[in-house]
């Protein structure tokens, strides 16, 4: 059984990814925090902008089946049917890795899809998923040190980015933290890409358009 806040069609918004049409299908819980607000001063990550508690957001719901599942993400793709594109999922939480398993992953497949995942790194991604990105958090020990993409927001105070450098992923990105001090943030990942140009800054491009 799976259990998902919200499943919809969107535009990736961040990362190497951007701009990519994809169905978002958010599964429910994390490992770094509990999701309640009175809990957040105690979580290793605090700084979360995204609501992955229950199962009543947009198409969210218990799932009995990977098949069931399956067709339900397929259901939200709105691409044509012409289209030479091959439709993509972005399975995102909360921390996915505490629910998808290989069958689910094989019944993606099966409905035609390419399988992405948006992970904190502390769960090794199984097999078989095709886009990996990794969004390690200070303070959680970090054991999928390798995959297509390393997305760190920052600041965090606690991580060694130079260290991190050195991991095996194809695309590294610094995104500035969403909040109060965001502009300064913003001024933060600009230098430090700058001095480390094998990093690139990620924005939260669905916030500029007002897209989900």
């Amino acid at each position: 059984m799976y259990s998902i806040k919200e499943i919809f069609y969107t535009l990736q918004g961040e990362g190497a990814q951007s701009g990519r049409a994809s169905v978002f299908c958010r599964f429910t819980g994390c490992n770094l925090w509990s999701g309640h607000e009175e809990d957040r001063s105690k979580a290793i990550c605090r700084f979360c902008d995204t609501d992955f508690l229950g199962t009543d957001g947009i198409n969210g719901g218990v799932f009995g089946s990977p098949r069931d599942l399956a067709i339900a993400i397929k259901g939200q793709w709105r691409g044509a049917a012409d289209s030479v594109a091959t439709p993509f999922v972005v399975f995102t939480g909360g921390e996915p890795l505490l629910q998808i398993d290989g069958p689910l992953i094989e019944a993606m497949h099966d409905v035609g899809f390419e399988v992405a995942v948006e992970t904190n790194g502390t769960i090794p991604a199984l097999s078989g998923i095709d886009w990996v990105c990794v969004s390690p958090k200070a303070g959680a020990a970090l054991r999928q040190i390798e995959g297509h993409e390393l997305k760190v927001v920052i600041p965090q105070h606690g991580l060694d980015l130079a260290a991190l450098e050195g991991m095996s992923f194809q695309h590294f990105y610094v995104q500035p933290m969403d909040g109060g001090n965001y502009e300064e943030n913003c001024r933060r990942a600009v230098e430090f890409c700058l001095d480390r140009p094998k990093w690139r800054i990620s924005t939260q491009v669905h916030k500029h358009l007002a897209i989900a």
